[in-house]
């Protein structure tokens, strides 16, 4: 498997459940944002995850997503977030549901994913891919909230995931009128 943007990495309608197969990216101590445009129909992120690679010390993470500082094409407000959530000492998807952060189809929004220290460096996965973009503060203890100024960039997709739903469809918000007969009064 690798990384690929719409089923285990950016904005997905399912959670991926398999290893991404991607490189190695120490990600503690440190905040990451990952850009991708919200799909058509969006109307919320309902769960937010991201790849653990490492086998490491207990932990908490946040995670969120961002607003597009489009100026300086980075992360800029924090719009919904979960905060220390328990990462657990095993590798594998990381995942926070019961979210209800409302986004806007064909918008520019950040994946936000912060990890406090482990005393063995905790990683992810990445692939290099220059239509991408990844922005990442170190020394974070949270996600910060504006992102501000980053640390440093890279052309590169990160196994973070926003789970979405759409607009709801079908027959939702119409009336139906009964025209039976209730009986004489």
């Amino acid at each position: 498997m690798a990384l690929v943007k719409g089923t285990n990495c950016g904005f997905v309608t399912t959670a991926p459940t398999a290893d991404p197969a991607g490189t190695f990216l120490t990600i503690d101590t440190r905040a990451f944002g990952f850009k991708d445009v919200a799909p058509a129909g969006v109307v919320r992120v309902t769960e937010i995850g991201w790849w653990c690679d490492t086998a490491s010390e207990a932990a908490n993470f946040d995670v969120g997503i961002y607003s597009h500082d489009s100026g300086n094409n980075r992360p800029n407000a924090l719009i919904g977030s979960a905060s220390n959530n328990a990462k657990g000492t095993t590798a594998g998807w990381k995942v926070v549901t019961g979210l209800d952060i409302s986004i806007t189809a064909g918008t520019t929004y950040w994946l936000g994913v912060q990890l406090d220290d482990t005393a063995t460096p905790t990683g992810t996965d990445y692939a290099n891919d220059a239509a991408e973009k990844q922005d990442r503060k170190t020394g974070q203890t949270s996600l910060p909230d504006p992102w501000g100024a980053s640390s440093g960039t890279a052309a590169q997709l990160l196994a973070f995931y926003a789970v979405y739903e759409t607009a709801a469809g079908g027959d939702e918000g119409k009336m139906t009128l009964n025209t039976g007969f209730w009986g004489a009064p």
